[in-house]
């Protein structure tokens, strides 16, 4: 398979670019080590770290000094079982934070660097606020846990999370979205995530005994938090996945991708919605997690109690779930505009 392979600068990032004639296994395997599409640029890129490129056959950067802190930092994480998903936002994070002080010596790193790494290279390159606080939690983390001493985060400048109303559609969109496909597998996946307010990684984690057909409900195991909980099945989606079954019979996970015995492919899910929304002709740029949100918010409407939604969502704190009433419209429409009444 031919492929060229360079390092780019990426939104102030160092990036390996990957270039080749369209080939879907080559993306699934670029995207399973990060890769990501650029627009602007034509092509795929995957972070540049020395297992990328020793897998591309560049040379590799100046010798990073740290790599044995992180790989401890690592190994505690594992042992600590986090997610897979944490563990690898956490050491990517601070690998980028101590690459940015290669030449210093990691006890001679204080609050002044990382307000310096906050401002030079978060700031300077307009790099999200959430990926700030990753940062600033890697380095706590890592410093209380390997390092033995504590960096006072009070001091370091956290940004504050925007307060955003979750992104909710209509019904009648929802259900334009859902009867869009015509392929039983895709328009039961999408109405498994809106029918159970689930998480993308929620669905994609399902096996085949994790719905219970004769409680009605469906068990998600392990989820955010390392938590299990149950979800109500409606009896229509039953009868949805009766038929996906009798015509897939999947073997390990109750949807699986070209490769039996591999879970269906995140991104390609998301493929799966876009294609649904244009099909419905619908102009909103609406991801996954809207159709959790509106599930949520429609149940709500619905008169089902808040603690109850809570429940079904999987969410800590009540206040989370609390959002929705902002965008509930039971008591917004029935407030009466003084301009009917001039």
């Amino acid at each position: 398979m031919n492929w060229k392979a360079k390092i780019i600068k990426h939104k102030g990032e160092s990036r390996i670019a990957v270039e080749f004639e369209k080939n879907y296994d080559l993306i699934v395997r670029i995207q399973k080590i990060g890769g990501q599409w650029s627009q602007s640029r034509k092509l795929w890129h995957v972070p540049d770290t020395t297992d990328n490129r020793n897998r591309f056959k560049l040379g590799l950067p100046f010798e990073f000094r740290h790599q044995e802190s992180v790989e401890r930092f690592k190994n505690w994480l594992n042992s600590k079982r986090y997610s897979q998903n944490t563990i690898k936002t956490y050491t990517e994070a601070l690998v980028s934070f101590l690459r940015f002080f290669n030449e210093k010596r990691i006890a001679e790193i204080t609050n002044e660097d990382v307000i310096t790494y906050n401002n030079e290279r978060i700031l300077r390159n307009n790099l999200s606020a959430s990926y700030q606080n990753q940062v600033v939690n890697a380095i706590k983390l890592f410093f209380v846990t390997i390092e033995e001493r504590k960096m006072v985060i009070e001091k370091i400048h956290r940004p504050k999370n925007p307060k955003l109303l979750p992104n909710v559609l209509s019904k009648e969109e929802v259900k334009m979205i859902l009867s869009a496909h015509r392929n039983i597998k895709h328009r039961t996946m999408l109405c498994l995530i809106y029918s159970c307010g689930l998480r993308r990684s929620e669905l994609l984690s399902l096996k085949p005994l994790d719905i219970d057909s004769q409680r009605n409900l469906i068990i998600i195991r392990q989820a955010k938090g390392r938590k299990d909980r149950i979800v109500p099945l409606s009896p229509r989606i039953l009868l949805m996945l009766r038929d996906y079954y009798s015509c897939y019979k999947p073997k390990t996970w109750l949807f699986e991708g070209y490769t039996p015995g591999e879970s269906y492919d995140a991104r390609s899910l998301s493929a799966v919605l876009k294609s649904a929304v244009q099909k419905a002709n619908i102009q909103k740029p609406v991801s996954l997690h809207w159709l959790r949100h509106s599930f949520a918010t429609h149940l709500l409407e619905s008169g089902t109690d808040l603690r109850h939604i809570q429940e079904i969502l999987g969410h800590n704190s009540s206040r989370t779930t609390e959002i929705y009433t902002h965008v509930s419209t039971i008591g917004i429409q029935k407030v009466k505009s003084p301009f009917d009444d001039l």
